[in-house]
């Protein structure tokens, strides 16, 4: 099974559980093998599925600000786990490559093999919740039909990004392409590189 298929299964699998509870405080109970490239990619969406969820409670105009920065900083926190588990997930990809030998023609990706699988999970739960958006009842026919034409073009996107990654994986593999480890170095989370928080 291709990589793209195998991720969008568990992508869903993840939202579906999810929305069990539709919880943003439910615990995750991750049903693949830990240290498994599986687990690391239900555990990503499950981030991303719980963050969704805070991005929309935030965006209540009646929140209290008090609950307001606690979820901004719940967000800030779960935007470092979703970053440091991409970086596991690359050196997961790397490790596979690792054997395979690039061909003096061979070129980077502009984004890494991890990256391209953010993108695939946050357009699982944007073909979910559009998908929802686009069978409302209460809606009315012009917004449905607008939702449906939203949803088509998400779910092209998502034929479109399953070639290219699966393409990007096969090239690696066969060293048409190259990869590098590469690090998002964020800064403002960091107590010895946000100005605000070492001079403190």
């Amino acid at each position: 099974m291709k990589i793209s298929e195998t991720a969008w299964q568990i992508f869903n699998q993840s939202i579906e559980d999810y929305h069990k509870s539709d919880n943003v405080d439910t615990a995750m109970h991750n049903p693949h093998e830990p240290n498994t490239l599986e687990a690391m990619l239900y555990h990503k969406n499950w981030i991303d599925t719980v963050q969704w969820h805070l991005e929309d409670i935030i965006r209540d105009p009646n929140i209290a600000p008090e609950e307001a920065l606690q979820i901004k900083r719940r967000i800030d926190n779960s935007n470092q786990k979703r970053t440091d588990l991409v970086e596991d997930i690359d050196e997961w990809f790397y490790h596979k490559f690792s054997s395979s030998t690039p061909s003096s023609e061979a070129s980077l990706n502009t984004e890494t093999p991890a990256w391209a699988v953010d993108r695939f999970s946050i357009l699982a739960l944007k073909i979910y919740h559009m998908d929802i958006e686009a069978r409302r009842n209460e809606i009315s026919e012009e917004l449905k039909e607008k939702n449906q034409d939203k949803l088509h073009i998400l779910r092209t996107q998502k034929q479109d990004l399953s070639i290219a990654l699966d393409q990007l994986l096969n090239d690696l593999e066969t060293g048409n392409k190259k990869m590098k480890l590469y690090k998002q170095m964020k800064m403002y989370n960091d107590k010895e590189l946000n100005p605000v928080l070492y001079n403190k």
